[in-house]
């Protein structure tokens, strides 16, 4: 109904009704509720068009569009990959974050260690925590990325596909040979989206 609404407006209760293979008498108290929500606006000798809180989800959905990832991305949880599983752990907690960047001598990316990773190779082993991190990473040419021009409708595509709590916001590479030197430059998480999702449904 609302979207035979979205696509006519305005538009008679009887021409709803039509589209919809029905009568008028049995819509009405669809209609009547319908307005009562502010999802339509009911006027005399017009016809219904969309309400305060139709009009409302459309500007969040467009907002949601044309928003980049550089609007929100935090900056970036980085060690070395000298540092050792037992940094990790401790940056991990300190810092509160699921995963670290971890990158090399000239600070370009090198891998990325999440909490599982971790788990992984400490369970019931003690020599773990001396182990360099470089050992447990996943590493560059595995590791999901995204570009601070890139929309939050990409980074949240990416992180459901990957399966993946967090990206790291790289500098886009001018040209293919300097593909292997990314430079981090922040992350975004699925926290963050979770924030702006409940910002945009409170129309903040």
């Amino acid at each position: 109904m609302l979207t035979i609404v979205t696509n006519q407006q305005p538009i008679s209760g009887e021409y709803i009704a039509e589209q919809l293979k029905t009568t008028r008498p049995v819509i009405r108290s669809d209609l009547a509720l319908l307005v009562m929500l502010n999802y339509l606006e009911a006027k005399p000798k017009v016809g219904y068009s969309l309400g305060r809180a139709s009009r409302q989800k459309e500007i969040a959905l467009e907002r949601l569009l044309v928003m980049q990832v550089k609007e929100f991305q935090s900056a970036p949880v980085v060690l070395r990959e000298t540092a050792t599983v037992s940094d990790a752990v401790v940056t991990l907690f300190l810092e509160n974050v699921g995963s670290l960047i971890i990158c090399d001598a000239d600070g370009y990316l090198a891998g990325i260690v999440s909490r599982k990773d971790l788990l992984k190779v400490t369970l019931g082993n003690a020599a773990a925590t001396a182990m360099p991190v470089s050992l447990v990473m996943t590493r560059h040419p595995n590791v999901h990325t995204i570009t601070p021009e890139e929309s939050i409708m990409a980074a949240a595509s990416k992180m459901i596909s990957y399966q993946v709590d967090s990206l790291p916001v790289v500098r886009a590479p001018a040209s293919s040979d300097e593909m292997t030197n990314i430079e981090v430059i922040g992350r975004i998480t699925k926290t963050t989206m979770t924030k702006v999702l409940l910002e945009l449904a409170l129309g903040q």
